[in-house]
């Protein structure tokens, strides 16, 4: 099935009004399909900084990065934050089925490579976010300066890897009524998440046919050596334990899940260092977005761009 118009639904303006500490201009680009992908593209006022690409993951929107953005742009940085299709202000195809793993790679490679056409960038990735930034990462690593991989992973299928608490989040993302996606995050918060700001975690979602990419994502993760994207990303993988750039693995303290993934992929990439976050779980942004900002500036500072 394609995505035809009629299929796609695109969430009310007003639904994003007045979000706290969300004040950045939307822009928007389009990709195949005729989908309308959002991004915040914030920038100093001062040009030669780096260009800073945040990826978000499952089930949250650029909204994650909201107290992130500021300090990198503050020290002279381009941060560009992608809605994913199925997510905040970007489209979200009403067909559970047409959310793939190969159709997320190929609609965020649209938008940060053919149409933003980023270069010498800087890779931020959480979650799902890394799922599919490693993906690209992989496919044109020309194209990146530094990566920061924050509690995500990219799984293959082959072992155990995503551990027990992969089974009850698949079995809670398929069968919980209403899915809301603030109270995933208040459920992984280390400390109380305001109730303003869970509302805009749920503002892309007026009702349960916006969610289909969400609760389609936790079916994507490869979870036998047999799943249709494993073969993809053990050639990813392929290119990623040869790869030759500045390489930071950040985990969350108390995020019980993707920790060991930050250890074994630090040691994995050639040159690649971990760091943990304390007091911060799985959305370690909302967590503790200072301190990810200080890590993220900190690590472009000590890898800077050279001729």
């Amino acid at each position: 099935m394609s995505n035809p118009a009629e299929y796609v639904l695109r969430t009310p303006d007003e639904r994003y009004d007045n979000l706290p500490d969300y004040p950045f201009d939307p822009h928007y680009t389009e990709i195949s399909g005729g989908l309308r992908v959002h991004y915040v593209d914030e920038r100093p006022e001062k040009a030669g900084g780096e260009t800073i690409l945040l990826l978000h993951g499952e089930p949250t929107w650029s909204y994650l990065y909201r107290h992130v953005i500021p300090p990198l742009v503050a020290a002279g940085h381009r941060c560009v934050a992608p809605d994913l299709i199925g997510f905040g202000r970007s489209d979200k195809p009403a067909f559970r089925y047409g959310y793939t793993y190969q159709a997320h790679v190929d609609w965020l490679r649209e938008t940060i490579f053919d149409a933003l056409d980023l270069r010498d960038v800087t890779l931020v990735c959480h979650d799902w976010g890394g799922l599919l930034g490693l993906r690209l990462l992989a496919e044109q690593p020309e194209r990146f300066r530094r990566v920061i991989t924050a509690n995500t992973m990219l799984p293959t299928g082959d072992s155990d890897e995503m551990g027990p608490f992969y089974v009850q989040w698949l079995q809670r993302s398929q069968r919980a009524y209403p899915f809301e996606p603030g109270e995933v995050v208040t459920r992984n918060a280390v400390g109380e998440v305001d109730p303003a700001v869970v509302a805009a975690y749920n503002a892309p979602f007026p009702d349960e046919s916006y969610l289909a990419g969400a609760r389609q994502f936790p079916l994507l993760v490869p979870i036998s050596p047999q799943d249709v994207a494993s073969e993809p990303n053990r050639a990813a993988w392929a290119v990623l334990e040869k790869l030759q750039i500045p390489f930071l693995c950040a985990y969350g303290e108390r995020d019980g899940v993707t920790g060991p993934h930050a250890q074994r992929m630090a040691e994995r990439v050639p040159g690649a260092t971990s760091v943990m976050i304390a007091d911060a779980g799985h959305f370690l942004q909302e967590d503790q977005p200072q301190r990810l900002a200080e890590v993220i500036n900190d690590f472009v500072a000590a890898s800077p761009m050279t001729a």
